[in-house]
């Protein structure tokens, strides 16, 4: 079972225990922001281009606004059923390499949206596919970084995922590692290095 098969399952629970209302990590979104942005996602291709793109954000954002009467369990449902036909989701291929990163960090943003969270405990499986992830787009998250970072585990696992003057390691277990590289302050990592290379690294911006 992939991670995006687990976390699929994982956030729609999250979602059932939290209810429409609660905050999240996204800035300005309650849980039922995030939860219609998932399924427009999925299932309104034509309406995503905004996520990225400021100038289609205003058809993105319409299209999240179509579910703002729709019954929170109704959503949930939705979500948890898969990815309609019609949805480039719906190739396993494209699911496994996207939707692993998409439903674990934003369920993480579910979780870690008011004060007093704690880290899942950790999952053999589900750390070594976040820590394949890393070593596939962690150089595209942290592209504007100014200085070369490695990432090491705490068991002393490392990866190079930017070159370039100075160093940052970043120490962290995967999951926190990942929710780091996507721009969450919500995560739990050590930073090492000089003065300048961190300062230079903190005034970067880390995600997508």
């Amino acid at each position: 079972m992939s991670l995006a098969t687990t976390e699929r399952a994982a956030i729609c629970d999250e979602f059932e225990r939290s209810g429409p209302d609660r905050p999240t990590l996204c800035a300005g979104w309650t849980t039922r922001d995030l939860l219609a942005h998932l399924l427009v996602r999925e299932r309104q291709p034509w309406a995503t281009p905004g996520i990225v793109l400021s100038a289609f954000a205003p058809v993105t954002e319409r299209a999240m606004q179509g579910y703002a009467d729709t019954p929170w369990q109704s959503m949930i449902d939705e979500l948890r059923e898969g990815p309609p036909p019609w949805s480039p989701y719906r190739v396993g291929k494209i699911d496994e390499l996207v939707n692993g990163a998409e439903f674990f960090v934003h369920h993480e943003d579910v979780r870690r949206g008011e004060p007093g969270w704690e880290p899942r405990e950790p999952d053999a499986d589900r750390d070594a596919e976040l820590w394949a992830l890393l070593g596939r787009i962690g150089r595209m998250l942290l592209r504007r970084v100014p200085v070369a970072v490695l990432l090491r585990r705490p068991d002393g696992e490392q990866q190079v995922v930017r070159t370039g003057r100075g160093l940052v390691t970043v120490v962290g277990e995967p999951a926190e590692l990942v929710l780091h590289a996507f721009g969450r302050s919500a995560a739990r990592v050590e930073l090492l290095g000089s003065a300048a290379d961190l300062d230079a690294y903190r005034g970067a911006r880390r995600g997508v």
